[in-house]
């Protein structure tokens, strides 16, 4: 499989979720241990959301970071935007009583929001897939307002030696997984490998700084599995 790590295709990785959509969360819970529902909403928990902002799920896949947030407050007003047609419908019925929420197929490098409108900026296990990554910054930087927080889960290689053996070894057998539950081991096969070559927190919070973001921080969860980036917009 070619390495996409810096400019990944759009309609390579459009088509590997086409793929996976309806197994979504169980291809989750394959790569998480089971854990990435527990992350989700250790993710959210750790976000101080006021009643009237306004918040952006990118990347938001079938839903479930939106519906943790609504479940706080169900008059939320939430933009679930995701690239994938089929991702963003799936199961799209559990938010029929949420009157705020709004549903957008958009790619992160080009938000139909108009600039300085957003509270809060959320990408959760997203970030890794998408094809310009100093895009999808700059143009997160530019339609949160002044004092927004952007705020990033996503999987990266684990920065424990022991524990990252121990991975490695359990990762080479998720595509055999996908075969079983997915009948198709090649959304599998690349969604190892864009954890594989994608960049370090470090490499991520400085894009994040040269995009304009402040007080940039890392929490790293499972012994760096996964992390979550903070950052803030301070200055327009």
């Amino acid at each position: 499989m070619k390495n996409i790590h810096h400019h990944k295709d759009k309609k390579f990785v459009n088509n590997i979720f086409d793929n996976v959509y309806e197994n979504y969360d169980l291809m989750n819970d394959i790569m998480s241990l089971g854990s990435h529902r527990l992350w989700k909403k250790e993710f959210v928990k750790s976000l101080d959301i006021n009643v009237n902002y306004k918040i952006v799920d990118m990347a938001s896949g079938t839903g479930d970071i939106s519906h943790l947030i609504l479940k706080k407050n169900k008059y939320q007003k939430v933009y679930r935007i995701e690239p994938n047609f089929n991702m963003l419908n799936h199961n799209i019925s559990k938010f029929k009583n949420f009157n705020n929420v709004k549903h957008i197929c958009s790619y992160a490098e080009n938000i139909p929001l108009k600039s300085q409108t957003i509270d809060i900026y959320l990408i959760s296990f997203g970030l890794r897939n998408v094809s310009k990554i100093d895009d999808v910054l700059s143009e997160a930087f530019r339609i949160l307002k002044k004092g927004g927080g952007f705020f990033c889960l996503e999987f990266y290689k684990v920065d424990k030696p022991f524990l990252g053996k121990l991975y490695k070894l359990y990762s080479k057998t998720i595509p055999y997984f996908g075969k079983i539950f997915n009948k198709n081991s090649n959304p599998y096969e690349y969604l190892i490998k864009s954890i594989e070559d994608f960049h370090t927190q470090i490499e991520i919070k400085n894009k994040l700084n040269k995009a304009g973001f402040k007080n940039i921080n890392i929490k790293n969860i499972f012994g760096g599995i996964a992390s979550i980036h903070y950052a803030w917009k301070l200055n327009d």
